[in-house]
């Protein structure tokens, strides 16, 4: 692995998540399931994009940033899958297992936020106002 982001678990489980999201639509039917599918789509490859810029970034408030708009990502994907749920484009069985990586993600994501508030706050302590990383 070349890229310091492809060693997080966080980064490796929304690959998964985004995946089974794909494939789990692959198949959706009709006119406003495709655009509800879409949006789910679009909304789950921006965690994985976000987590790799984010990590990249040198700075503690932007890698912050890139990880809170992951887990934003995240959450409105949520919402997303209950609806593909309840108009039948998801059955119940794809709907636990996309669920269940999207709440496992979202706590992995926010212990990573976490972890950065902590080194920003760490860095401000001893005097480290501009760069946080």
């Amino acid at each position: 692995m070349a890229f310091l982001f492809e060693k997080l678990d966080v980064y490796k489980l929304s690959l998964e998540f985004v995946e089974d999201v794909y494939r789990f639509l692959r198949n959706s039917r009709g006119r406003e399931s495709y655009k509800i599918a879409d949006q789910l789509q679009r909304a789950a490859l921006s965690i994985p994009l976000n987590i790799a810029e984010g990590n990249g970034r040198q700075h503690g408030k932007e890698k912050r940033q890139f990880f809170c708009i992951a887990r934003g990502s995240l959450l409105e994907c949520v919402p997303l899958i209950q609806l593909c749920s309840r108009i039948g484009v998801l059955d119940q069985q794809n709907f636990l297992v996309l669920y269940s990586k999207a709440e496992k993600t979202s706590k992995m994501l926010s212990g990573l936020i976490g972890s950065v508030d902590k080194r920003i706050n760490r860095n401000l302590e001893k005097g480290k106002l501009w760069k946080s990383g």
